[in-house]
């Protein structure tokens, strides 16, 4: 199996879209690269987890990025004080499939090699927003960014058979679910978690999103 593909490749593998480094001016709109932390232990104790044969994981809290030092710099330095939660998605996704966003801002470390598919929400119309207004950035395992609350996201693409990682820091409670009986904004899918899902997304759809992401369901190719 393949464990990565370079930038120059991906871009390859998909002619016709416009793949970016986070380095590149077009990521200012959408977050910032943190430099500067030594994200190796993340990595180190994010690897150890298993990875699913298929699909996705996601974990809001997960314990041994929790007690790394890091955390106290994430809580401290990137959420000014405020409790935090660090956890993780793992797996295999290769499409756009929805856009969420939260009331605050998501701190990221790349575990592996990814591609994250990125919108503003200025960019919803009507309570739609078409895939074209999509910006494609690639992270290499290391690279630290904040994903700003007006930014568009959801789970990342991977750019190897073997899957992707990702470090989610987020307020505490963010992506928990709602209580029974919360009457809620239709779009409010969990605790600070606004999510539209792409209309050809049946199995989110079938769970309860509302279909707001119109246009091509973006695909990253690998091979």
């Amino acid at each position: 199996m393949k464990d990565s593909m370079t930038i120059e490749e991906c871009r390859r593998l998909n002619p016709g879209k416009d793949i970016r480094p986070i380095t590149d001016e077009a990521f200012r709109p959408y977050g910032r690269v943190i430099t500067g932390v030594d994200t190796q232990p993340l990595i180190e104790a994010g690897l150890s987890e298993p990875m699913p044969k298929k699909g996705s994981r996601y974990v809001a809290s997960f314990p041994a990025f929790e007690a790394l030092p890091i955390a106290s710099y994430i809580t401290n330095e990137c959420f000014g004080t405020l409790p935090t939660q660090l956890g993780y998605c793992y797996g295999h996704s290769n499409r756009l499939n929805a856009f969420e966003w939260h009331t605050g801002s998501e701190i990221n470390v790349a575990l592996t090699d990814l591609v994250l598919i990125l919108a503003r929400r200025d960019e919803i119309r009507d309570g739609k927003i078409d895939s074209c207004c999509a910006k494609i950035f690639y992270l290499q395992a290391g690279d630290m960014i904040e994903t700003y609350a007006t930014t568009l996201h959801f789970c990342p693409c991977e750019v190897s058979d073997k899957g992707f990682g990702l470090v989610v820091g987020l307020p505490s409670g963010t992506n928990l679910p709602l209580k029974d009986g919360f009457s809620h904004d239709p779009l409010l899918f969990a605790s600070n978690k606004w999510l539209m899902a792409h209309v050809d997304n049946q199995a989110l759809l079938d769970r309860g999103a509302v279909a707001g992401v119109t246009g091509e369901n973006l695909t990253i190719n690998i091979s």
